[in-house]
């Protein structure tokens, strides 16, 4: 392979988008310029950059910044995948929130993103039996960004958590690809039995700020569920659940509510 074409492998359009960006952020807001260089444009890889900036965040008297940016950045290299996800959850946070106007916003300032990329890492810890480690990320997670992601949960990409305040996902969730839910959501259990025990969320689902999905239950792709909903019952694909216990109050009117984004019945 020629030094032209290794060249091309590598190239990043998303990075490259975001270094533009970046730069006329400096120009348009010169004060943030130590925090958009250290961030970003100091680092030659998106991944690179996204390791600094969870070590950044996370750092505290019991772990230093340079410790987690080498647990974050040897996570990120053992695993592309996380690299892979954190760019679907970048565009996602872009297609779908009308106050994110650029892709350094998230990477800077969004919470829900910054939670999701840390637990990413946390979750690579887990997989591979760190999980004293993985608690211990898990816990400055939850005091950082008030998310509190179970490092065994398993979370799929092209996920935005809007506001992201006092999210609570427990260790057996799962969440598919391309979901999109708001503040205080929890994906939780009953009682105190042991295994199996939390939500399975398909794709495409939309979840309501506040609702509250409790129990090893299924929740069909393509689903809306509303704000404030308690969700106890296995909920069909397709469909708009609302209220306490949450039943069914129709179709969920499109193929993609997480895409669209729309929270009114009859939409």
């Amino acid at each position: 392979m020629s030094g032209a074409i290794r060249k091309m492998a590598v190239v990043d359009p998303l990075w490259q988008r975001i270094r533009r960006e970046a730069a006329e952020a400096v120009e348009d807001e010169p004060l943030l310029g130590g925090l958009i260089h250290s961030s970003l444009l100091h680092h030659t890889t998106l991944d690179d950059a996204l390791a600094y900036r969870v070590a950044l965040k996370l750092a505290s008297p019991e772990m230093s910044e340079q410790l987690l940016r080498e647990i974050a950045g040897a996570a990120m290299a053992d695993d592309p995948g996380i690299g892979r996800a954190a760019r679907a959850d970048l565009v996602a946070v872009l297609d779908r929130d009308p106050a994110c106007h650029r892709l350094i916003q998230p990477i800077l300032f969004f919470k829900g993103f910054q939670a999701l990329m840390a637990y990413r890492v946390a979750h690579r810890l887990w997989l591979t039996g760190r999980r004293a480690m993985a608690w211990f990320l898990q816990m400055r997670i939850s005091e950082v960004f008030g998310v509190d992601i179970h490092p065994g949960a398993r979370m799929g990409q092209g996920i935005m958590i809007d506001h992201a305040h006092s999210i609570v996902i427990g260790e057996t969730a799962v969440v598919a690809d391309n979901v999109s839910m708001l503040h205080s959501v929890t994906l939780g259990g009953t009682g105190k039995g042991d295994g199996d025990r939390h939500p399975k969320i398909g794709e495409n689902v939309l979840i309501g700020a506040g609702a509250k999905v409790l129990g090893n239950i299924t929740v069909g792709c393509g689903s809306r569920i509303a704000a404030g909903s308690v969700v106890l019952t296995d909920v069909p694909p397709c469909t708009t659940v609302a209220g306490i216990p949450a039943k069914v109050v129709g179709e969920a009117g499109c193929n993609e509510p997480a895409a669209t984004m729309e929270h009114r019945f009859g939409c």
